[in-house]
C-alpha cells in the first residue's frame, strides 16, 4: 500500500508528505489541525515510510524512532532536554533519525524555546515531526521553522465509509446519523460504535426534548444527567490509560500524570461533543420546520424531530442553537466546571423554548 492510499482524505497533507518522501524531507513538520482526523496516524506512517520500517514504527519500537508526548498536561523543558540530547546521536539502522512530539501545542514556554534552538540548526540526519491540534499556542517562530501540513475534518462519505466498515450490521439511516454526529472525526464515530456511547447519546437527545417537553423539567437533574455521561467517558478512558501504562511498564508520577491526563482530556473532549450534539438537534428543529429534511443530522430520529420541529417552536430553537454555541465558545476559552456551565445552558435554553409551548390542536 502507498503512503497516500494510507491516508483517510487530506489531499494537502498527502501531496506536501508524498512529495517530501519523493525528493527528500525537510528537517521539520509540523501536523495540525482538529482532533481525531488522522494526523498522529499520518505521523506514524511517514516516519515508518522514512525510516523503511513499519511493522517496528507500528510498535513504536525501531531505535531510530523517538516519540514524545506530554505526560501530564504539558511538554516541559526536560522532556524536550533529553530530546535534544538524543536528537545529537546518529541513527542506529537507519540513515536518519526521525522524532515525533505529539501534542506540540502543550509545550509550555521554556519548552519551546528549547526546541527552537534545534529547528534553527538541526542535524541533517535528523527528521522532526510536531503533531498539534491547534497552532495558537505555539510561537510564531515555531511556525516559521516547520513546513506545515493542515489537515481537515473529514467527509461525511469517508466517516460513513469507516463506520460501514467497522459494523456492517448498521442500515442506512443510523450510518448516516452517526456520520454526521461524528463530524467530521474518526474517534468520535469509533467511540459512537460503543453500546455505552449509544445509551449516552439517548440520555442527551431525552435531556435536549426535555428541554421544550416537560413542564416540569429541572435544570439541575437534566445538567446531573448529561455530567454523568461525561463521567463514564472519562472513567472509560482512565481504564484504557491503566492498561497502557501497565504494558509500557510505568509507575509512579509518570504513570498517575498519563492517566490523569487521559481522563481529563476525554472529559473535555466528550463536553465539546455534548455540546456539538445539542446544538445540532435545535438546528434539525429549525431545518425540518423550513422544509429541509435532506439536511437533517438526526435522520434516525426523524419520528421525534417531525413532531417537535412546529413553527411556533422555530425562532425559539433557532436562539437555543446560539446559546449552544456561546457556551461551547466559553468551554473552549475558559477552564469551568463541567456541572456548573452545563446546568447554566440548560436553565438558559428552558428560558428560551419553554415559552415556546405547543398545545394540541
Amino acid at each position: 500500500m502507498s503512503f497516500a492510499a494510507g491516508v483517510a482524505e487530506q489531499q494537502e497533507a498527502k501531496r506536501l508528505l508524498s512529495a517530501a518522501l519523493a525528493e527528500g524531507p525537510a528537517h521539520a513538520y509540523l501536523l495540525h489541525g482538529p482532533p481525531g482526523v488522522g494526523k498522529r496516524a499520518t505521523a506514524l506512517l511517514f516516519a515508518a515510510e522514512l525510516l523503511g520500517d513499519h511493522a517496528r514504527v507500528e510498535r513504536r519500537t525501531h531505535p531510530d524512532l523517538y516519540l514524545l508526548e506530554p505526560v501530564g498536561d504539558q511538554i516541559r523543558i526536560d522532556d524536550i532536554r533529553e530530546l535534544r540530547r538524543d536528537l545529537h546521536m546518529r541513527p542506529y539502522e537507519a540513515s536518519r533519525r526521525v522524532y515525533v512530539v505529539l501534542d506540540a501545542d502543550t509545550m509550555n514556554e521554556d519548552a519551546a524555546d528549547a526546541l527552537l534552538k534545534d529547528l534553527e540548526e538541526p542535524p541533517s540526519y535528523a527528521v522532526i515531526l510536531l503533531v498539534a491540534n491547534d497552532l495558537g499556542p505555539l510561537p510564531e517562530t515555531i511556525l516559521s521553522r516547520c513546513q506545515l501540513v493542515p489537515f481537515r475534518r473529514l467527509s461525511e462519505q469517508a466517516v460513513r465509509a469507516e463506520l460501514a466498515a467497522r459494523a456492517p450490521e448498521l442500515d442506512a439511516e443510523q450510518l448516516t446519523a452517526l456520520a454526521r454526529v461524528a463530524s467530521g472525526r474518526l474517534d468520535r464515530a469509533e467511540r459512537l460504535l460503543d453500546p455505552a456511547a449509544a445509551r449516552r447519546r439517548d440520555a442527551l437527545i431525552a435531556v435536549a426534548r426535555a428541554v421544550y417537553l416537560d413542564p416540569g423539567f429541572d435544570a439541575g437533574e437534566g445538567a446531573e444527567t448529561l455530567l454523568e455521561g461525561i463521567s463514564e467517558r472519562g472513567a472509560e478512558a482512565r481504564a484504557e490509560a491503566e492498561e497502557a501504562v501497565t504494558v509500557l511498564e510505568l509507575g509512579g508520577r509518570e504513570a498517575e500524570q498519563r492517566i490523569r491526563r487521559a481522563q481529563r482530556g476525554a472529559e473535555r473532549d466528550e463536553l465539546l461533543a455534548v455540546l456539538e450534539e445539542l446544538e445540532w438537534w435545535y438546528r434539525d428543529l429549525v431545518v425540518l420546520a423550513a422544509g429541509a429534511e435532506a439536511a437533517v443530522v438526526h435522520v434516525d430520529r426523524l419520528g421525534e424531530l417531525r413532531a417537535d420541529a412546529v413553527r411556533e417552536r422555530l425562532q425559539a430553537a433557532e436562539h437555543a442553537c446560539e446559546l449552544v454555541r456561546a457556551a461551547w465558545r466559553e468551554s473552549e476559552e475558559l477552564q469551568l466546571s463541567f456541572g456548573l456551565a452545563l446546568e447554566a445552558l440548560l436553565v438558559r435554553l428552558r428560558r428560551e423554548l419553554g415559552g415556546a409551548q405547543v398545545f394540541a390542536r
